[in-house]
């Protein structure tokens, strides 16, 4: 089965949970109206499901190929990269002093979920650009704005993410890749690079790396790293494509899944050193990266949110045409298998954590572009605060989310889930790096803990759980039946959020705090995406759109998935002894 774009269910959520209604009304997007927002989705959507979706299990099948350093991308790829940064997508929320269209982050991030949906290998590589866009803007001189900056956000060129090398994954400050001082105040690079996604590939004429090394004499770990722009092609003074740099692709890794992204070892300075070009000041690179970083991690987030949407499609198209067995109250022979209370169960999981996990990142994206569109400083500052708070979560709930929803797909499908054929199996291969890449699932957490919600003096989560206890006050109020234990299953959840909250706040962070961070951050997303559901659940009540369709997954979600905050709170508080004493032989 295809995949196709449930636009209706991303706009609810984008308006009704994550606050892009709101935002809308108050006028923080100017001149933007709803029509817009819709005929954008609509149309990326349309895209998604006609072009990129076939694509898929093409790329999984043949993936990305490399001979004599060259890499070729699976039949069909090329093309629809091309119509699709023909169509402007690349640059939908990109700065329009240099070509893009200046969309809200927030309706960028709808169209990620789609691109991802479709062939979640094409839509990773498609966001770090967009990082690279970001990153030049916030940090490069007005030179390097001017050579690079049009032909990124037009989609011309492709850019990547260069950290890793083999003794540098988690601990960036390990890093030995070398730049060293050039007469004509450009940099020479060296070294090597690990795990680049679409650092080689045949989409576009020119690549641009974002590459990070080390001066001579630098500060030892993160203080000592500085951020270069090295192309695949050096420019000629007119901005033409002039020699090749000396950066290669020595090989492609061969991978559990994204078959069709290219991931690939790089080389610099073959010949002497790759010409690399400094974007910031030296010795902050890491802060610069961050700009790149933080804008792909819910990228990334949203690839989880695409693989279980796709994942669900699936598994619930199979249930509603597999017969097997004979359904209790059925006169009839084989029932299809969606009538079984245990396939429900399973369905009803994959569909509430889907929509709690998209509700969260684009809550996310909306405090993003409040950071930048608040028309004041207090404003912007709480935003910014909210969306460091959201980020770690929506990475790694989301991700953690696909793989779980990916996994129950295959389970649906019974043995046919574990044939290729069938494709359940591609999901959840595809669905496993997304809680590895851009910082795994454990650091998101312990960032989280050690550095989020201690924002502004705990005010910021403070204010978060209040939100959260204001929905659950407001479902009670509804007094709908509909709504089942809701409400209560809810305030239990927010309970055991601001108890477990309060305790980490109170005591040193320690080895204890971080045995916790993991199930602390669980029981954060189920908190928040159980109250972002009832939200939704409570908006399609009072417009009467689809109402007891939202209410019931909203129930499922509070009813099923939300009573295991109390045991989450219990790990976190109670479970660092069991971690810390045991010995691992």
């Amino acid at each position: 089965m295809t995949y196709r774009a449930p636009v209706a269910d991303i706009a609810f959520t984008l308006k009704h949970a994550a606050g892009f209604g709101a935002a809308l009304a108050e006028g923080l997007y100017k001149d933007l109206d709803e029509d817009l927002v819709n005929s954008v989705l609509e149309e990326a959507g349309r895209f998604a499901t006609e072009v990129i979706a076939p694509l898929n299990r093409v790329g999984d099948r043949q993936g990305s190929r490399i001979k004599d350093g060259v890499v070729t991308t699976p039949d069909g790829w090329k093309e629809a990269y091309r119509d699709w940064s023909a169509a402007g997508w690349n640059g939908i929320s990109g700065p329009t002093d240099w070509g893009g269209q200046g969309l809200p982050h927030a309706i960028n991030s709808a169209c990620i979920e789609m691109w991802n949906s479709a062939a979640m290998a094409f839509g990773i590589g498609v966001v770090l650009t967009m990082g690279a866009i970001d990153t030049l803007e916030a940090h490069a001189t007005d030179h390097l704005k001017k050579a690079y900056l049009p032909k990124l956000v037009s989609g011309e060129w492709t850019g990547t993410m260069q950290l890793t090398e083999p003794q540098a994954g988690s601990d960036v400050g390990a890093l030995r890749t070398k730049a060293e001082r050039a007469s004509d105040g450009t940099y020479r690079l060296t070294g090597q690079k690990i795990f680049i996604t679409y650092g080689e590939h045949d989409l576009t004429e020119n690549i641009i790396h974002f590459v990070l090394a080390r001066l001579p004499n630098a500060p030892a770990g993160t203080r000592g790293i500085s951020l270069f722009l090295v192309p695949k092609f050096l420019l000629n003074a007119d901005g033409s494509l002039g020699a090749r740099n000396d950066v290669r692709a020595h090989s492609i890794e061969h991978k559990m899944g994204n078959h069709a992204s290219p991931t690939c070892t790089m080389v610099f300075g073959d010949q002497g050193g790759a010409v690399g070009y400094l974007i910031g000041e030296e010795n902050r690179g890491m802060a610069c990266m961050f700009t790149m970083m933080n804008q792909a991690r819910l990228a990334v987030a949203l690839q989880g949110v695409a693989i279980a949407e796709r994942s669900t499609q699936q598994a619930l198209a199979y249930a509603r045409d597999r017969k097997q067995g004979r359904a209790s109250k059925s006169a009839e022979g084989s029932s299809p298998i969606i009538v079984h209370p245990d396939v429900r169960r399973m369905l009803l999981s994959m569909r509430a954590q889907t929509r709690a996990a998209r509700a969260i990142c684009y809550a996310t994206a909306v405090a993003i572009d409040r950071t930048h569109l608040s028309a004041d400083e207090d404003s912007r500052q709480a935003a910014h605060e909210r969306a460091s708070l959201l980020t770690p979560v929506a990475k790694a709930f989301a991700t953690d989310i696909g793989v779980e929803v990916s996994s129950l797909g295959v389970q649906v499908h019974g043995g046919m889930g574990y044939i290729e054929e069938t494709g359940a199996a591609q999901h959840y291969r595809d669905s496993r790096i997304a809680a590895i890449y851009e910082g795994t699932n454990g650091i998101q957490a312990i960032d989280l803990v050690t550095r989020k919600i201690p924002l502004a003096q705990g005010t910021t989560v403070k204010t978060h759980i209040a939100e959260l206890r204001r929905t659950v006050e407001t479902v009670r109020a509804a007094n709908n039946p509909a709504f089942g234990a809701t409400g209560a299953r809810l305030g239990e959840a927010v309970d055991s959020l601001e108890r477990t909250t309060a305790w980490l706040l109170g005591r040193p962070l320690d080895d204890t705090s971080l045995a916790g961070a993991t199930p602390y951050l669980r029981l954060f997303a189920t908190a928040t995406g159980g109250a972002l559901l009832a939200e939704e659940a409570l908006a399609a009540a009072r417009a009467g759109t689809d109402p007891e369709a939202r209410i019931a997954i909203a129930r499922f979600f509070a009813e099923h998935l939300a009573p295991g905050s109390s045991g989450l709170e219990r790990e976190v508080i109670e479970g660092a002894d069991s971690i810390s004493d045991v010995a691992l032989a």
